[in-house]
């Protein structure tokens, strides 16, 4: 058996050298949705809205993503442990500035320049990783838990977050990801040796307009997803000009990369079908994977559960796709049929989607959604993993890295859509019910009059005064309309998903090519997005 790139010290076992590998992208996952852990505080921090915390998130999504390509480059280029030391070094000094800025613009490019910098610690640790596996279980077994860890993202961050939140500023989250990479960046100086992987190529021709023309189209397009409603798409030049931005660099970009020797993304994968059926199916799943923000919101604002109390709910997801994640791994090690995963697991996306469905109510028992949240995360969990292992693995080993970073766009884009269609349907649909609502609601309706003189009763035995309860009671009124409108667009948002997926599942179901395709890693050097 051939020996190990010395890449770590003899005196390292293995265990903890795959320990340090995983702790690294620990802090860096963390990072990546971090500013979701709390919106609402850290628009009030920041002074912004919603949808400035929402397009951080977008932000850092697309540094991943644009950069991936670019960073082999410079993964070649430096030595492994010098390069590991650069960009934890300069993770921890955007954390810093993260944590001393009050304003949103200088927050909006750190986080594309941090995302840019999660793509050097995925690349490098999971490549280190892959030269240290020598079974096919083994890799797959870390194929999946590193994609577990960024499905587990959202539901851990507002976990460890909740109480620091509640009790600090927002930006404390910030300090708390630039002290965890302390351990690691002890461990790496510790562990390893300042060897290369490769031979070192020198840092000429990089390709920067193409990674330059390539994440300007990935931000406009977040852009566009995330402010579209609120600025009502189309009308607003802001918009118009950002679309035609879009479509002029990507026609440019894929004019240069059809005649590029070497091209930033080589599009000869799209001749395969299976590679197109894996990005259909992952598309679709990243925009169901969201749905459980509306449940979130859900749980604050119609039954008034604190973060913190929400946070602990969600455990139940966290625990379903952990499930989900185990279950999907277990089955490719078994070479399953891809359509005996995908079946189940959008069927239990249905599940949790139709069950919301009726659930959704002013008033209601929290022990009701705990078994739907875990059903969420048990599809989530099954389809993923699969999903990304079956499109790579549809095209050459080659082009997989072509294909690995398409994936990531596919995932970027199905990010950016479900932010689009939840806004779309939170801005609109629920002002649509508010306002059907109070062309019902008169001062002479009947059903209105015995509220507010029941409200003002109560109220008044209570020790209010009779003017005081009569203005409350209205407000209460108000607020019922509002959570009656919270209600009906997670309802018809819900409504809406439930239908997509079960035109996935038919798909599924009736494409008979599905039905002897199997998914699997092909190469042990295999960096996945």
């Amino acid at each position: 058996m051939a020996k190990p790139i010395p890449i770590f010290r003899d005196w390292a076992p293995e265990w903890l050298i795959k320990v340090i590998l995983f702790s690294l992208l620990l802090p860096s996952i963390v990072l990546f949705f971090l500013p979701l852990a709390n919106i609402n505080a850290a628009a009030g921090y920041y002074g912004s809205e919603p949808a400035d915390i929402q397009f951080a998130v977008a932000l850092f999504y697309a540094g991943y993503v644009g950069f991936y390509i670019l960073e082999r480059r410079f993964f070649a280029y430096l030595a492994t442990r010098e390069y590991f030391i650069l960009f934890t070094f300069l993770q921890m000094l955007t954390s810093l500035i993260c944590y001393y800025t009050h304003e949103v613009y200088i927050l909006l490019p750190i986080r594309f320049i941090q995302g840019m910098l999660f793509s050097s610690t995925v690349n490098l640790s999971l490549a280190l990783m892959f030269t240290r596996l020598r079974t096919e279980r083994a890799r797959e077994v870390s194929f999946s838990v590193f994609f577990g860890l960024l499905l587990c993202a959202m539901p851990f961050n507002n976990f460890v977050t909740a109480d620091l939140i509640d009790s600090y500023n927002f930006n404390i989250v910030y300090k708390g990801a630039l002290f965890s990479y302390l351990p690691c960046l002890v461990s790496l100086l510790l562990v390893m040796n300042n060897v290369r992987l490769n031979v070192r190529f020198p840092l000429y021709k990089l390709d920067w307009q193409s990674f330059a023309m390539y994440s300007t189209v990935l931000c406009l397009i977040g852009y566009i997803l995330i402010y579209g409603q609120e600025y009502y798409w189309l009308e607003d030049p802001r918009i118009r000009y950002s679309v035609l931005a879009i479509v002029g660099l990507t026609a440019v970009y894929l004019l240069r990369q059809n005649v590029m020797k070497r091209p930033y993304t080589d599009l000869r994968i799209f001749r395969f079908r299976n590679f197109k059926i894996g990005l259909l199916v992952l598309f679709v799943m990243y925009i169901c994977r969201f749905a459980s923000g509306i449940t979130n919101s859900f749980f604050a604002t119609v039954l008034g559960f604190d973060p913190m109390h929400v946070s602990y709910i969600n455990l139940l997801n966290l625990s379903g796709l952990v499930v989900g994640v185990i279950i999907a791994c277990a089955m490719i090690l078994q070479k399953k049929r891809i359509r005996y995963i995908w079946l189940p697991g959008f069927l239990l996306l249905l599940i949790f989607h139709v069950s919301m469905f009726f659930l959704f109510d002013v008033q209601a028992n929290e022990y009701n959604y705990f078994i739907p949240l875990f059903i969420q995360g048990l599809g989530v969990g099954l389809v993923m993993v699969p999903t990304i292992v079956y499109a790579i693995s549809a095209v050459p080993v080659s082009l997989g890295a072509s294909a690995a970073a398409i994936c990531l766009a596919i995932r970027y884009l199905g990010f950016c859509v479900s932010i689009g269609i939840i806004n779309y349907f939170e801005l609109f649909e629920r002002s649509r019910h508010y306002n059907a609502f109070q062309d019902h609601l008169t001062r002479i309706d009947p059903t209105v009059r015995l509220f507010l003189k029941k409200q003002t009763t109560r109220l008044m035995a209570k020790g209010m005064s009779h003017g005081q309860a009569a203005r409350a009671s209205h407000k209460l009124l108000v607020r019922g309309i509002n959570g009656q409108g919270q209600l009906r667009f997670a309802m018809d948002y819900y409504e809406m998903m439930s239908w997509l997926i079960v035109g996935t599942l038919l798909l599924i179901a009736i494409f008979p090519y599905l039905n002897r395709t199997t998914a699997y890693l092909r190469s042990r050097k295999l960096t996945p997005a």
